[in-house]
């Protein structure tokens, strides 16, 4: 049995408070860790604060040689990190390994654009008022930040908010999800072994109380959270001043026009509505295909929901496991019979063991249903059919989320009619909407979040422009 100690001040420590973490899976034990109190939390944001001057005056170089030292630790390991997240989150291996492959290249990408932080000349003899005066306008860290990260993806969507704070010379406090602490622990023994400056960055779980001072604490000049739109929308009218992200939900949309290719469209739409169980921000959860395919689209689809393997999620052929509980599979069972209580058809799926829902295809679905109207985070997707493209853009405009939208079609007309109307952060062509690769701005509009994350995009909400004025000489 392995114990984590959580991280904080550059060191490795403990408390009197245990967290057990257990395999959704089989239930058994996976390890022990800690959770931190309002005396850890503190030291935590004091270390961090006081390494404020060291992590702005950090020169590029030093940044790019720890994140990309990091990448490379990870990518020399990546078997054995894929087994504990695995492991602590209930994801197949497959999935687990292509996590750590992403976190590697989130460092690396961070890694580069730490060389190249925001800075532009400014000419300001566009008005008189200007004439023999230039401008320079440099970003400068914000200071300290709180950093929330969930269970789903829980090393690189901490690499998320970790990389980029060091490449902008920030602090950061991070909180993980209380049933994946795991991996983002194991990332913090290959950070202790770099030169970061002690104190900039803390690896600390919480319960909910001390958990809530990451959103309150003035000492924080910013706010990263990933997670549901309720408490991401409650922890905007807490933060106070500081500034804040937001990655929040989705219930993404895809349109399978006349022209796409049937048989790629459906491949594809199957991996991104049950990849991980549906527990991804942007897994497909309604498709829309247009009328004239319809019937062969979902016959097709079905037939190879069919033949997803369930199993271990340590097993390397498992492309379908549990969910990360009982509590979230029971809320998807209930959901999916209340639809089919109200008219919904099964076309597959829509049974319950424990915390293992099956992957679950619905149509006759109504808007205002649970499975459509919300997030299900859950292996279920409904298919329906559409008139035209315009009519399916209308049909996932009805939705009060906006991450990403997916079309598949071969003409250039549908393309830019998607991309010019469906309110959404952004529209993947011939892909599902779980289409991410790390160094794309990602985010959405709506209940879906408030600003954006991939590396770059999350420099610049981790740093402010300062306008320097001066006479040309």
């Amino acid at each position: 049995m392995q114990t984590y100690p959580i991280y904080f001040n550059g060191k490795f420590q403990t408390t009197n408070q245990i967290l057990e973490v257990r395999n959704p899976y089989s239930k058994e034990l996976v390890a022990l860790t800690y959770l931190a109190g309002n005396q850890e939390f503190d030291a935590a944001v004091d270390a961090a604060v006081a390494a404020e001057a060291a992590m702005a005056k950090l020169p590029s170089y030093k940044r790019f040689e720890i994140l990309c030292y990091c990448a490379d630790r990870l990518r020399a390991d990546r078997e054995r990190l894929a087994t504990v997240l695995a492991s602590e989150s209930g994801k197949p291996m497959r999935y687990a390994l292509g996590e750590i492959d992403r976190s590697s290249q989130t460092l690396l990408v961070a890694a580069e654009e730490s060389k190249r932080l925001p800075k532009e000349y400014i000419s300001l003899d566009w008005t008189p008022a200007g004439t023999n005066r230039e401008g320079l306008i440099k970003h400068f860290p914000v200071g300290t930040i709180a950093a929330i990260a969930p269970f789903n993806f829980p090393m690189n969507l901490a690499m998320h908010k970790i990389a980029p704070a060091i490449a902008a010379g920030c602090p950061i406090v991070l909180k993980p999800a209380r049933t994946t602490p795991l991996s983002v622990l194991e990332f913090a023994k290959i950070i202790s072994e770099t030169d970061l400056p002690a104190g900039a960055l803390s690896i600390i779980p919480t319960d909910r109380t001390v958990g809530n001072r990451f959103v309150t604490d003035s000492r924080f000049k910013m706010l990263t959270f990933t997670g549901s739109p309720e408490v991401g929308w409650a922890m905007k009218a807490q933060a106070g001043s500081k500034k804040i992200t937001l990655e929040l939900g989705g219930n993404a949309g895809v349109i399978v026009s006349e022209s796409a290719d049937l048989e790629d469209s459906v491949t594809k739409c199957v991996s991104g509505s049950f990849a991980f169980s549906g527990q991804v921000c942007i897994h497909v959860q309604r498709i829309y295909v247009h009328k004239n395919i319809f019937q062969k689209f979902t016959e097709k689809f079905a037939e190879k929901t069919s033949k997803l393997k369930v199993g271990d999620p340590l097993a390397s052929d498992t492309d379908i496991s549990v969910m990360i509980d009982e509590e979230n599979a029971l809320r998807v069972e209930a959901w999916v019979n209340d639809a089919v209580a109200d008219g919904a058809k099964i076309l597959h799926g829509g049974k319950r063991q424990g915390n293992y829902f099956e992957p679950t295809v619905l149509t006759n679905t109504k808007p205002q249903m649970n499975v459509c109207a919300l997030e299900i985070f859950g292996p279920v997707v409904s298919v329906e059919p559409c008139d035209s493209v315009e009519d399916a853009v209308a049909k996932i405009n009805n939705s009060q989320y906006g991450l990403q939208a997916g079309i598949f079609t071969d003409s250039q007309r549908e393309i830019n009619f998607a991309f010019e109307n469906l309110h959404v952060g952004g529209v993947i062509v011939n892909d599902v909407p779980s289409f991410r690769v790390d160094h794309m701005p990602y985010g959405g509009v709506k209940n879906s979040g408030f600003g954006r994350e991939g590396i770059r995009y999350a420099i610049a909400e981790m740093t402010e422009p300062r306008l320097l004025v001066k006479p040309i000489l």
